[in-house]
């Protein structure tokens, strides 16, 4: 038999003097290592070795600078048609971890940056964890996010390892820990700093035999049967809250799984495998994993330049500009923030203070990003400033005005952006002695929460500058969407005939509940009534002034008319919705208040269809016209712009699901 080490081509490993097995993984191909099928079967090969070739202890680490492991490939998932092959291949994988566990020499996984998933899952299968105290350090199961929850192990190690409370809640809620974080969990059994090596942190552990100590007492706990029952019904009810189980079905077969089995690992480990197999195949599954993808590419797309800003300054102060303004703060960088009057700048500064307390950030911490964000009636910084962005009331001849004014004080290489929210470029840009230098970064509101940026492109825009606010927006951890100027560029044009639907059905007498609760039957986040008082009724009566309704449709439902002229009264009378606390709804403490009661009795089925014909019908009009380069970006602007229901992967990726579906019939 040879004792020779097999042959990989995605890992490095030796044999040291001390008889320890090193193995570092190095996906061939690829900026980051993930566990593709070839990966685990090489890995299956060199674990089948070392229960053969029993060394005195096997180190697994990265062979990359990037990071430990991402997770699975999910590239690969969607091959997968049949439950039954999810579970048989899952169950391959479990067998090769349990492998590496039964080991009886000492096994470490040592890492820094990412263990994500898979990668996570593997390590729990060593008998000793390792991490570096890095900023780029982040251990978690995202796998919820996907539409299936830990497959390779990882809910029955979890638990078995850290307890059944504080293992579901890092499962369900799919949040990522930085290594201290992972060492009070229990998930990593050792953290070193910065300057030391893991190699050498790894080998200390083999020849001293470290093993890991498991759960306290409270973990124990947690997992006997009547604590499991009392706690499952506890998420459950935190989880509805946040997903309707017809949905996300997920984080409820993982809440079942637990309940059930949490107590016999085996039982459960067993069970992972057939309920992460059906879930695997479902629609909710395909959409998710489609929608990673997306983020993934629009990720990409802020990666086309090196440009890293240094100091903003934002024009306007209101809502959004003054929130562009504490955002980038936040983030980092110097801003300067200007209006007509300090009084118009100091509640955006009373905002930015509330913004930066709910993001925990100690006071010291808060005061430094106060220090950072400097008020600048004059203007005097527009000069010094990388990106330069305006932000001020949505008219024609005020931003032109303003633009001319800035652009002979902008530096060499300075990005100038407008965040008009409907205005082409073309027409702002007549203002400028350099056209081609203006670009659109659209922001939405609230601009916290909303991860999405409208990189708009105007006829001449400069590709360097369009590649530089691309850069900027992946910068302040933003997704940034290529855009062609055009009335209401991508999103608002899609938004506003699914709002104007919204309010003509209104006027045939439906209750704004009841529309809104079909809806958030369909997967919306909110509805679109919820959506206009959300805007503000001012922007979205002057969106669709600006987008202007075509003829034929006024011929055919002269209840547009009415619509219009609906909430153009709100807005006259100063009822703009959620920012003045009357809209549509009622806003008490950020919420709207609702009639529950009044979506009774009405076909809510009939009216998402509805709704959702309107809004679909003008993503299939916007991709013909251009607006974005294919049917992924159009799905990824509408998911991360509006919210559109993740778990259909994008209105452009529901159409195509719904035209398979009605080949089938």
């Amino acid at each position: 038999m040879s004792t020779s080490i097999p042959s990989c081509q995605h890992w490095r490993s030796k044999r040291d003097s001390d008889d320890i097995l090193w193995l570092f993984l190095d996906r061939q191909g690829e900026s980051v290592n993930s566990l593709s099928s070839a990966v685990l079967q090489e890995f299956d090969s060199l674990i089948t070795y070392a229960t053969q070739h029993l060394p005195r202890g096997v180190a697994i680490l990265s062979g990359k600078a990037s990071g430990f492991i991402l997770g699975a490939d999910i590239r690969e998932f969607g091959i997968f048609t049949d439950p039954v092959e999810v579970t048989k291949a899952i169950s391959q994988v479990h067998d090769m971890f349990s492998r590496l566990e039964r080991l009886s020499c000492p096994t470490v996984a040592a890492f820094e940056g990412y263990c994500l998933g898979g990668g996570l899952e593997l390590a729990l299968s060593c008998s000793y964890r390792i991490a570096r105290d890095l900023p780029s350090t982040k251990i978690g199961f995202p796998e919820i996010q996907l539409g299936i929850f830990p497959g390779f192990g990882g809910s029955a190690r979890s638990v078995s390892q850290i307890g059944g409370m504080k293992a579901m809640e890092l499962m369900l809620s799919a949040r990522q820990v930085n290594a201290r974080q992972a060492r009070a969990l229990g998930l990593v059994d050792e953290v070193i700093g910065r300057h030391e090596e893991l190699y050498w942190a790894a080998r200390r552990a083999i020849l001293a035999r470290r093993r890991s100590r498991g759960p306290g007492l409270l973990g124990k706990l947690s997992n006997l049967a009547p604590a499991r029952k009392l706690l499952a019904q506890q998420m459950r009810k935190q989880t509805t809250l946040r997903a309707r189980e017809a949905h996300y079905p997920a984080p409820y077969r993982l809440i079942d799984t637990w309940e059930r089995y949490g107590g016999d690992r085996a039982a459960m480990m067993k069970e992972e495998a057939q309920a992460v197999g059906r879930l695997m195949v479902t629609p909710q599954a395909a959409g998710l994993r489609h929608v990673f993808g997306l983020m993934d590419r629009l990720k990409k797309e802020g990666k086309q330049s090196e440009f890293r800003a240094r100091r903003v300054h934002v024009v306007g102060a209101g809502v959004m500009g003054g929130d562009i303004a504490a955002w980038c703060v936040l983030q980092g960088l110097e801003v300067s923030l200007q209006d007509r009057e300090m009084k118009y700048i100091e509640p955006a500064l009373k905002r930015a203070e509330a913004l930066f307390r709910k993001r925990r950030l100690d006071p010291a911490a808060v005061r430094a990003a106060l220090d950072r964000l400097r008020p600048d009636v004059n203007g005097d910084l527009v000069s010094q400033a990388d990106v330069v962005i305006e932000v001020i009331v949505e008219r024609l001849d005020a931003k032109q005005a303003l633009l001319r004014s800035l652009e002979p004080r902008l530096k060499a290489g300075a990005v100038l952006a407008t965040n008009t929210s409907s205005i082409p470029l073309e027409e702002l840009a007549t203002a400028l002695q350099h056209p081609e230098r203006l670009i659109g970064l659209h922001f939405f509101n609230p601009v916290a929460k909303m991860p999405l940026v409208e990189v708009v492109r105007g006829a001449i825009s400069d590709e360097q500058m369009l590649r530089k606010g691309a850069a900027f927006c992946g910068q302040i951890n933003r997704y940034p969407l290529p855009v062609k100027s055009s009335p209401g560029f991508l999103v608002n044009r899609i938004l506003a005939p699914y709002m104007l639907e919204a309010l003509i059905m209104h006027q045939e007498g439906i209750p704004i509940e009841a529309i809104d609760a079909a809806a958030e039957d369909f997967g919306m986040p909110m509805g679109p009534v919820e959506l206009a008082d959300t805007v503000g009724l001012d922007v979205c009566f002057m969106v669709m002034n600006t987008l202007g309704q075509r003829g034929d449709q006024a011929d055919r439902n002269p209840l547009i008319a009415k619509a219009t002229a609906q909430i153009r009264a709100l807005a006259d009378k100063g009822s703009l919705g959620r920012k003045t606390g009357q809209g549509f709804y009622r806003w008490e403490q950020d919420k709207a208040s609702k009639q529950r009661d009044k979506a009774a009795g009405h076909d809510l089925q009939a009216i998402g269809i509805r709704l959702i014909k309107a809004y679909t019908d003008e993503c299939v009009k916007a991709l013909a016209d251009g607006i974005v380069a294919d049917a992924d970006l159009l799905d990824a602007g509408m998911v991360f712009g509006t919210g559109f229901a993740p778990f259909r992967g994008g209105p452009m990726h529901y159409l195509n699901a719904l035209a398979g579906v009605h080949q089938h019939d």
